[in-house]
């Protein structure tokens, strides 16, 4: 089968690689129809190239029809439509009964010290080869996919993989208060959906904040009042722009959707650089160490909450180094929560919005379909943010 293979940094490849097939009980096969391109991937891209191996298969957010299942997967069949969760879990542990599969403890990457595996997200999560393919085995089967019925185009459906659990998780662990105010940095796929389902859920001001015109013009039709980064000289002036509309506090909370990619410290991004040029024996263990994220969407959302607001951090940060002004933290009663989304967790809730009505714009979030031949060049397009991408589906 034709797959999307990593090979090196801002080197991504479609390679002919053996077709998946049944090796547990649980497994199930799925003919992939459509699958995702993540901010996430973007980490693998150029990241957290020390945690990756040439020829990993990549990609988290797919969906598909069944094409064969394991004798211990009783609610699947052969052609079966059905969404894969980006995190494999079993849903019978402590963990996914208590609803954290990211957290599952059968499926545990206890070597690395990490939670529940991960498709197509390196070795930290169990290098299991990830859904940018035509064909995907899914360990935990009898557990893990979702089923979608027939009719609406795959555009419905596929964001239940990753996008729209990840914003809704986002949205909830913020805790708005009813007729509220929060505010979204970074207004790519996750930041966009954010925005969306705090206005669903009852939010009374959403405010977004990025510096790519595309993504600041989409989040302005839909009534988010947007800032331009480029606008403002400093941090400063940002956070006093949205206090004046918060009666001088700043928002109930905010939600941190940039992670690590965050434009800030030249410092810690020569670190990435450096430790993606070590040789592959120290590099892996040199991030895990001295990694040290770019925080600056981080420290603008510490300065930004209201005092005693939350900040709900859904962007991904890896470094284990990370300087924070505890102080501030601290002296403001900050509440943090983080995380992988728990997509079975949120998955039923979410379905109800996936109508004809489509209140949250599912049907036209994509900005670009592309065959799966052209992942390289969609790769680079979404890194550079060129031609508008905001979100790329991929079609096998």
């Amino acid at each position: 089968m034709k797959a999307v293979t990593w090979q090196g940094k801002r080197d991504v490849r479609v390679e002919n690689v053996p077709d998946p097939g049944i090796q547990e009980p649980t497994d199930a096969v799925i003919r992939v129809t459509s699958t995702g391109l993540c901010g996430s991937d973007l980490h693998l891209y150029e990241v957290l190239t020390p945690f990756m191996t040439p020829g990993d298969i990549l990609g988290h957010e797919p969906m598909g029809i069944v094409e064969a299942v394991g004798a211990a997967v009783p609610d699947l069949k052969a052609g079966d439509r059905v969404v894969v969760p980006f995190q494999i879990a079993c849903g019978n542990c402590w963990m996914c009964l208590n609803s954290l599969p990211t957290q599952c403890e059968t499926t545990q990457v206890t070597s690395e010290g990490m939670g529940a595996a991960l498709f197509g997200y390196t070795r930290l999560y169990g290098a299991v080869p990830g859904g940018q393919a035509e064909y995907l085995r899914v360990p935990q089967a009898q557990y893990g996919p979702i089923k979608v019925p027939e009719g609406p185009p795959d555009d419905r459906f596929v964001y239940l993989s990753d996008v729209l659990p990840t914003a809704w998780q986002a949205v909830a662990y913020a805790d708005i208060p009813e007729g509220g105010s929060v505010a979204v940095l970074g207004l790519g796929p996750i930041g966009d959906m954010a925005c969306r389902i705090a206005q669903v859920r009852g939010a009374g001001q959403v405010f977004g904040v990025d510096l790519v015109s595309e993504r600041l013009r989409r989040a302005r039709a839909r009534g988010v009042q947007t800032y331009d980064l480029r606008s403002f000289d400093s941090e400063k002036e940002l956070v006093q722009a949205i206090r004046d509309e918060t009666d001088g506090r700043g928002p109930d909370a905010v939600i941190d959707a940039v992670g690590t990619e965050a434009h800030g410290s030249a410092v810690a991004r020569l670190a990435q650089q450096a430790s993606a040029l070590l040789p592959r024996r120290i590099s892996g263990p040199f991030a895990e160490r001295f990694s040290v994220d770019r925080l600056a969407a981080l420290h603008t959302a510490i300065e930004l909450v209201r005092r005693g607001g939350t900040i709900s951090l859904s962007g991904v940060y890896g470094g284990m180094a990370d300087p924070l002004p505890m102080l501030t933290m601290f002296d403001k009663q900050l509440q943090i929560r983080m995380g992988q989304a728990n997509v079975r967790r949120w998955s039923d809730e979410i379905i109800p919005y996936l109508t004809d009505e489509d209140p949250l714009g599912v049907d036209d979030f994509a900005t670009h379909h592309v065959p799966l031949s052209d992942a390289p060049h969609a790769y680079e397009m979404f890194q550079k943010k060129q031609d508008g991408a905001v979100k790329v589906l991929m079609r096998p």
